[in-house]
């Protein structure tokens, strides 16, 4: 580690500190994901880290979101767990033509929660070090007007990079329609340029054999191209974290 991150990581921990919080429980990978997205400005990252903090706090009381929480969003059988890519990160893919606009919108961020609680949980081997992330499918394939919900979109954006700052590596976005063009381009105003780097839209050959390479043959799905079967997130069982 370099000496000027040294130096900003110690200088964050003084400043949650004088907001009242503490860093004891959190590593220097964890806490440097606040400071990368804060581009290194130690205020800004405490600020973060303690939003975070009071954020998990009241979503999250009991450390986890149960299952028995969010049933209604779990029977769409909508979002799929893969094996980890190449690079050793765990592959989430969502079917957005199994999704609707949630009725019951508390559920449904529950759910965002579950879900990326669960993929980042399933990277970790042992203790979790901080600095797990995950890739992204979002499918758009066979969606109606039905299934449009750019609020939920904006949402799942709003959470990832609040809440779960540095997790995405990449998302790749398939089989996008003509008409969706334009819900894009608005929900692309609710997401950073630092996310808006990682999102791919996936639009040729070259592309998706990119797309192929990086995630892996032994994630990816049969229907996109590689080996692996889809297999629904609840039904993947996750290790509980050490510590």
């Amino acid at each position: 580690m370099e000496k000027s991150q040294e130096l900003a990581l110690t200088q964050m921990r003084k400043s949650v500190e004088k907001l009242g919080f503490s860093t004891e429980k959190y590593g220097d990978p964890t806490l440097m994901r606040f400071l990368i997205a804060r581009s290194m400005d130690t205020e800004k990252a405490a600020k973060m880290f303690v939003h975070w903090l009071q954020w998990r706090s009241s979503m999250v009381p009991n450390g986890f979101i149960a299952e028995s929480e969010v049933p209604d969003q779990l029977e769409a059988r909508k979002i799929f767990l893969q094996d980890s890519s190449k690079t050793g990160y765990p592959v989430l893919i969502v079917k957005a033509c199994k999704h609707f606009p949630p009725k019951d919108l508390i559920q449904f961020k529950k759910f965002v929660v579950y879900i990326l609680d669960k993929t980042i949980a399933s990277a970790v081997k042992g203790r979790e070090i901080g600095n797990e992330k995950l890739i992204g499918i979002l499918d758009f394939q066979q969606i109606t007007y039905k299934n449009v919900d750019a609020r939920g979109l904006i949402t799942g954006f709003q959470f990832l990079q609040a809440y779960f700052p540095e997790r995405l590596a990449k998302l790749y976005i398939l089989h996008m329609p003509r008409f969706f063009v334009s819900v894009w381009r608005m929900v692309s105003r609710f997401i950073e340029k630092s996310t808006l780097e990682k999102i791919v839209i996936v639009t040729n050959e070259d592309e998706k054999k990119c797309f192929i390479d990086e995630a892996g043959e032994e994630a990816v799905p049969v229907e996109y191209g590689g080996k692996a079967k889809l297999t629904a997130i609840q039904d993947v069982v996750v290790p509980p974290l050490e510590g």
